[in-house]
């Protein structure tokens, strides 16, 4: 009996977390019109009844359930200014940066989804070994156990199945036109506010903005199409005249304030990107459901009608479309593989119409060809200034090597070789016993130098390539570092040196910061692109903006237009990829180049 009284009881608690599911559905539909603050709240409630159901369910069977989610993000640290920093922003209050920080946990939790799905299936289920525990007793418990375990444990990652990808990318696509709605609903407050509020315009805009670049964001990493932004860069703070006024046009000021004020609306006003994106998110939301109702309604007249013939029993389901009534089982064998056919033919094309969807989006929020020759040039002067920047620091480093290392060595050798012509004539030991001291620290000056060379430019970088070079730096690494390389040649000289430091710097802050044990690097070449892949298994939390090695591989990618991608969630792994456009190298290859496909 006490089996049974146990198994209805964790029942009974399954089915309270259909009230969980509903809230969370209620905070996801509030995140897809904007109200992002209560989606995390909700799924973090349901899972206070989560863990109470492995920890009862660890007490009454003896199988232990470890904890599935990914470590906690740290807590924000309050900087010596009192300040809070996330990236490039400062916050007088930490609140801000916990919330961001717990949300991106839990979306990028695979846990997060896995806990969804038994939330929904779990009461249906423990009703059933509730109602099998009065025949079976304990081993219904065991077996409500071995369930939990499965969808509550922790997984080993692993790849998704045909039918688990074009689900996923069914609700990618769903997912784009949520987003679509939400830019709707403020593309509505910045017509409002146009009418009668300008001054806020600006600010609506921006958040308008932030909608639109999740989109793109979303629709690059779930299905591959790149959208760009199209936006003019910002104006920058007004600047005192010489009388200390500011000028806006032909008004001055004594204030920044109003000037500030006046550029910014006119920034937003006069840029063709704010009005594509108010027709964008317009036309998105009513001609993308052409792309996915298709789809989406063929697999839940097929999903619905196997839940009609094999759970419910038989109606007219079928019979809305012409085909008979299944009135009896042959007649539901006979229809399940019409209902089947009806959910693969719906999944079937989903990668390619989202795609589509996504090329869609990008026509509509891709920058026109006016505003990327705009992007260009101001980018050219950034590049400039970033490289400058870089080359500075550089002869900078240099010199401060030449100054604290190889002249203070030749300098004491020269006193040395002064000491050593004073002792040779009276002292001839002591003489030998000097020039031995000056014949090792010449060595020592020359290997020194020779590191510093390797610092400017590796001579395995300039004989043997990249590949080479990459392997000879994992060698070097105290990471276990896997490298696996796609190159078909050689590349331009200054894009491998780019590549080879930018990678030599990612393994060393994995090392360093990530404290990590194992990495990879991949090496790929396609289409006038190099991309290199560094993952680790680090505890995650890198930050572009905090990071000074980080920064400057921002700066050395920026004179080649290159570009360093970041996803690094606290507790990790962390993913660094770095593309350099390049082309191969026209000149003869050299003997000593290396194979252009293997792994070590």
């Amino acid at each position: 009996m006490t089996s049974v009284r146990r198994a209805w009881a964790l029942a009974g608690l399954a089915v309270v977390s259909w009230v969980d599911v509903l809230l969370e559905l209620i905070a996801f539909a509030l995140l897809c019109v904007g109200l992002v603050l209560f989606f995390s709240p909700a799924v973090e409630i349901a899972r206070v009844r989560s863990r109470r159901t492995r920890e009862l369910v660890g007490q009454w069977t003896g199988r232990d359930i470890p904890s599935p989610y990914r470590p906690e993000p740290p807590e924000p640290e309050r900087e010596r200014d009192g300040w809070y920093r996330d990236g490039t922003q400062l916050y007088r209050r930490a609140w801000w940066i916990r919330w961001n920080r717990r949300f991106t946990w839990i979306m990028e939790d695979p846990a997060t989804g896995r806990e969804f799905g038994w939330q929904l299936l779990n009461p249906l289920v423990a009703l059933g070994f509730a109602v099998f525990s009065l025949v079976a007793g304990p081993v219904a418990l065991r077996g409500y156990a071995r369930w939990t375990g499965y969808w509550l444990g922790p997984h080993a990652p692993r790849g998704k199945s045909w039918l688990g990808r074009r689900f996923e990318t069914l609700g990618h696509q769903l997912g784009l036109w949520a987003i679509s709605v939400a830019q709707l609903g403020l593309t509505v407050a910045q017509i409002i506010v146009l009418t009668g509020a300008v001054p806020v315009f600006p600010t609506v805009t921006r958040a308008s903005r932030a909608v639109a670049d999740t989109f793109r964001r979303e629709a690059e990493r779930w299905t591959g199409v790149r959208i760009a932004q199209p936006y003019v860069p910002p104006p920058a703070l007004p600047v005192p005249r010489g009388d200390g006024l500011y000028q806006f046009g032909k008004q001055l000021y004594e204030e920044p304030w109003w000037p500030m004020l006046r550029a910014r609306i006119h920034w937003v006003l006069y840029d063709r990107a704010t009005w594509r994106d108010m027709a964008a998110a317009v036309l998105l939301p009513v001609l993308t459901p052409v792309l996915w109702v298709p789809s989406a309604a063929l697999v839940f007249w097929g999903i619905y009608g196997l839940v009609a013939l094999w759970i419910t029993g038989a109606h007219s389901w079928f019979e809305m479309v012409g085909l008979p009534a299944a009135t009896s089982t042959g007649g539901a064998f006979a229809m399940t593989p019409v209902a089947l056919a009806a959910v693969f033919v719906g999944l079937l094309p989903t990668p390619w119409l989202a795609r589509w969807q996504a090329k869609l989006g990008r026509w509509l929020l891709g920058p026109t060809e006016a505003s990327r020759l705009a992007q260009r040039v101001h980018r050219l002067d950034q590049t400039r200034v970033e490289v400058n920047v870089a080359q500075a620091a550089e002869l900078r480093r240099i010199e401060r090597d030449l100054h604290d290392g190889i002249q203070s060595r030749l300098v004491a050798m020269g006193m040395k070789l002064g000491a050593l012509e004073a002792l040779i004539d009276h002292d001839p030991d002591k003489a030998k016993q000097l020039a031995a001291e000056l014949r090792e620290a010449s060595s020592e000056a020359l290997t020194e130098l020779r590191s510093l060379v390797r610092g400017i430019h590796p001579p395995v970088l300039s004989e043997r390539g990249l590949v080479d070079a990459v392997r000879a730096a994992a060698l070097d690494s105290p990471l276990k570092v896997e490298v696996t390389v796609s190159v078909p040649g050689r590349l331009e000289q200054p894009a491998e040196a780019c590549a080879y430091f930018a990678v030599c710097e990612l393994l060393g802050n994995a090392a360093k910061h990530g404290e990590a044990r194992r990495a990879t690097v991949v090496l790929e070449y396609l289409d006038g692109l190099l991309r290199a892949t560094v993952t680790d298994d680090g505890k995650g939390g890198a930050d572009a903006a905090r990071g000074t090695g980080l920064r400057g591989i921002e700066r050395r990618l920026s004179g080649f237009a290159g570009r360093l991608a970041l996803t690094s969630p606290p507790g990790g792994p962390t993913e660094a990829i770095v593309e350099v456009p390049c082309q191969l190298d026209p000149g003869p290859s050299s003997p000593k180049t290396s194979t252009s496909s293997e792994t070590v």
